[in-house]
């Protein structure tokens, strides 16, 4: 098929490769910041929080391990996508931003964003 993990379902169906992406963007940047809002309880307002803002380490919103695994059922839940691969998860799960590109290329069909590229 195109390159999905076992399961995982396209995070939005596109007619095109152009035509919404910009637009399904936002609405999984909006999606996510759901997740972080309802999953994680954070005090911080998530609409507030930079795309580009790290989510974890120094520097970031302070989210933990327990946040991420949160965070990752969340993105499951809601877009049907599996992230099993912790390498995979480091550079998925960096920000807002990162999350929302890493499904548009799962939706985009790229192996290697849906994890297909092992080091």
């Amino acid at each position: 098929m195109t390159g999905f993990p076992a399961g995982a379902t396209p995070p939005c169906s596109s007619k095109g490769k152009e035509g919404g992406n910009a637009l399904e963007t936002e609405e999984a940047k909006k999606k996510i910041r759901e997740i972080l809002s309802v999953r994680l309880n954070l005090s911080t307002a998530v609409e507030k929080i930079d795309d580009d803002a790290p989510l974890f380490g120094p520097g970031s919103i302070g989210l933990d391990s327990i946040d991420a695994l949160e965070l990752v059922l969340g993105i499951q839940k809601e877009f049907g996508v599996a992230i099993e691969d912790r390498a995979l998860a480091v550079r998925v799960l960096a920000s807002i931003g990162t999350i929302a590109e890493y499904l548009k290329s799962l939706s985009a069909g790229s192996p290697e964003a849906a994890g297909g590229s092992n080091s």
